[in-house]
């Protein structure tokens, strides 16, 4: 196919597939012609994949390429795909992380068996951990650490269901792209269910009842 039947069926528009191109996000077309290329379906997985990337995990171009290093890396098992995917779409941010945060975050990775984790800033997810209790600390909330083991446990279930999914696809690369896409876009389905699982839960349990003034 040439770029605009490619743009039509990914969606993205060409100069998007131009810039994607010369930022290597997106391998060369095959030349049939000094001013035309010809385009694959392998491009079209990986242009539908760049712009999940970037425009449901709002990923930058140098996180985007990261992670297609890491997809493009034939070597690895999947479980250590998965773990290194998860490293380059968790992004901490420049929070100053609360001392007090970070030896929160060491326990609850004592307790959970994963001492080799000590330094919380060697791994880009335990340093957003520490980054969100850190944000915590400074509003007052110095206990938020005590909701860790249950999130966990509550987690695993989700994590089993995200699991299954990855394994139900066909191709290894069937299976990397629901890795990364059904990572991002489960992050976001999970904080919509939540508010969800928040408003049933309360109805139940506090129902319509008025917290009572202090004093």
């Amino acid at each position: 196919m040439r770029v605009g039947e490619l743009a039509k069926r990914s969606g993205v528009p060409v100069p998007t597939i131009k810039y994607y191109l010369r930022e290597g996000l997106l391998p060369a077309g095959v030349l049939t012609s000094p001013n035309q290329a010809h385009y694959d379906d392998e491009h079209l997985r990986r242009l539908r994949l760049v712009r999940a990337l970037m425009e449901v995990g709002g990923l930058s171009i140098a996180s985007v390429r990261e992670v297609l290093a890491t997809i493009d890396t034939r070597d690895d098992s999947l479980h250590s795909k998965l773990g290194a995917v998860q490293e380059a779409i968790s992004q901490p941010g420049s929070v100053e992380l609360d001392p007090l945060a970070v030896e929160d975050v060491q326990g609850f990775l004592r307790r959970q068996g994963e001492e080799e984790c000590a330094d919380v800033t060697e791994s880009n997810v335990t340093h957003l951990l520490a980054a969100a209790l850190s944000a915590a600390r400074s509003v007052g909330h110095d206990h938020f650490q005590d909701l860790l083991d249950p999130y966990l446990e509550g987690l695993k279930i989700i994590a089993q269901a995200d699991l299954d999914y990855i394994a139900s696809r066909g191709s290894r690369d069937d299976v990397i792209e629901a890795m990364v896409v059904g990572t991002l876009i489960g992050d976001t389905v999970i904080k919509a269910v939540r508010r969800l699982a928040h408003a049933q839960v309360s109805r139940k349990v506090i129902g319509d009842s008025v917290v009572p003034d202090e004093g």
